[in-house]
C-alpha cells in the first residue's frame, strides 16, 4: 500500500455520496507498499479501505479481483469485500483514477514471522488455490516470465548503478529463466503477493488475505515459491529451513504438491525472487516526486535469487516429499 495521488477531503466526501457507508468522519494516507495509493476512512458506519489503482493495474482487470474476493469469501477464504455504490458497481473514478472501496478487515499483519505463522499462511493459501478452482473469470498474469526481460529493459541502464554488475546478473539469470521455465504445471487462480503485509492476524489465528490487485491465473507452485522468498528468510537474509518445513508441510496437507511441482520449486523460487527483484528495481528508480511511498531494497531480492540459485531439491527447503508431496 502507498499514496501516490492525493484526494482533497471535499472531493473525497462528495465521492462517498454515492455510497451507503456512512458519512465521513476522517481518513489518512497508508503509506507501506508500493503499488497504488490507499487510505483508510472512518465513516458514522465503521472503517473502510479506499484504493485508487495505479501503475500495473488495468481497468479492466479490475472486475478480475473484485469479484474473486467474493468468489472466495463464498468459499470460506476470509477476505475483505468490495462495496457497491449505488448503481451497483464495485469501482468508479475519484481523482481520475479507478477507485474502489472495500470493507475493513480485523487484525494485524505480522512484523517478526514465526513458524506458526508461517504454517497458517501455507494452510491459508492451500485454500485459496483449492476454492479458486471453479472462478469463472481467467486473467494472464503480465508479471510471469515472459513479461521479465521487458520489464527489465526498463531499468538496464541504470541497474549498475544500483549494484555494479547487477545488469549482467540479471541478463544472465533471465536467459536461464527463461529457457528452463515449466510449462506442465497445474494452474490456477494464485494471489502473486502473499507477503507478510498481505495476511493479518488475530495473536496466533490467521483472520484473512488482502490485496488482490496482482491475482491471476499462473502455476500454483508458483504462488507457493512467492511465499517461500515473503515469509522464509531472516532481516539478516539468511533462509530460515524451519519456517519454510512449517509453510511447506502445512500448504501439502491441504493441497498435496505433485512430484513435478517439487521438482520445479527452486527454479520457481527463483523465478518468484527475480519477479521482485525487478519490479523493486523499476520503482526503487523511478519514484514520482512528492509521492509518500518508501521505495523497497530492489537489493534484497538479489540476495534471496543467489540463495535460490544454489538450491538442489526440495530438501534444501527442509523437507522430505513425504511432507508436501501427493
Amino acid at each position: 500500500m502507498a499514496v501516490y495521488t492525493d484526494v482533497a477531503a471535499e472531493e473525497l466526501a462528495e465521492f462517498l455520496k454515492n455510497y451507503d457507508i456512512g458519512e465521513l468522519l476522517s481518513y489518512k494516507g497508508i503509506a507501506e507498499g508500493v503499488e497504488n495509493s490507499n487510505f483508510l476512512l472512518h465513516t458514522s458506519k465503521g472503517a473502510y479501505i479506499l484504493t485508487l489503482y495505479e501503475k500495473r493495474v488495468a481497468v479492466e482487470d479490475l472486475p478480475y479481483f473484485l469479484s474473486l474476493m467474493a468468489h472466495l469469501a463464498a468459499r470460506g477464504v476470509n477476505c475483505p469485500q468490495p462495496a457497491t455504490n449505488r448503481k451497483g458497481e464495485v469501482y468508479s473514478q475519484l481523482a481520475g483514477r479507478p477507485a474502489a472501496v472495500i470493507n475493513f478487515l480485523e487484525g494485524m499483519w505480522p512484523r517478526r514471522p514465526n513458524a506458526a505463522h508461517c504454517a497458517a499462511v501455507g494452510e491459508a493459501l492451500a485454500k485459496m488455490h483449492l476454492a479458486g478452482g471453479d472462478f469463472p473469470l481467467h486473467r494472464k498474469n503480465p508479471l510471469s516470465v515472459s513479461g521479465w526481460r521487458p520489464l527489465f529493459a526498463r531499468a538496464a541502464d541504470s541497474a549498475d548503478s544500483v549494484q555494479a554488475g547487477l545488469s549482467g546478473f540479471i541478463t544472465r539469470e533471465l536467459d536461464h529463466l527463461e529457457a528452463h521455465w515449466p510449462a506442465d504445471l497445474p494452474v490456477g487462480v494464485i494471489h502473486a503477493d502473499l507477503f507478510p503485509d498481505n495476511v493479518f492476524f488475530l495473536g496466533d489465528r490467521l483472520s484473512g488475505l488482502i490485496d488482490f490487485p496482482f491475482s491471476c491465473n499462473d502455476i500454483l507452485a508458483y504462488d507457493v515459491a512467492i511465499c517461500l522468498n515473503a515469509w522464509c528468510f531472516e532481516a539478516d537474509h539468511s533462509f530460515n529451513v524451519t519456517k519454510a518445513r512449517a509453510l511447506l508441510n502445512a500448504y501439502g496437507r491441504t493441497r498435496p504438491l505433485s512430484e513435478a511441482e517439487q521438482d520445479s520449486l527452486p527454479l520457481l523460487a527463483r523465478g518468484a525472487a527475480m519477479r521482485f527483484l525487478l519490479t523493486r528495481l523499476v520503482d526503487f528508480l523511478n519514484v514520482p516526486s512528492g509521492a509518500l511511498v518508501k521505495p523497497k531494497d530492489p537489493l534484497e531480492y538479489v540476495r534471496k535469487l543467489r540463495f535460490q540459485q544454489s538450491v538442489a531439491n526440495l530438501s534444501d527447503y527442509g523437507v522430505t516429499p513425504a511432507g508436501c508431496v501427493a
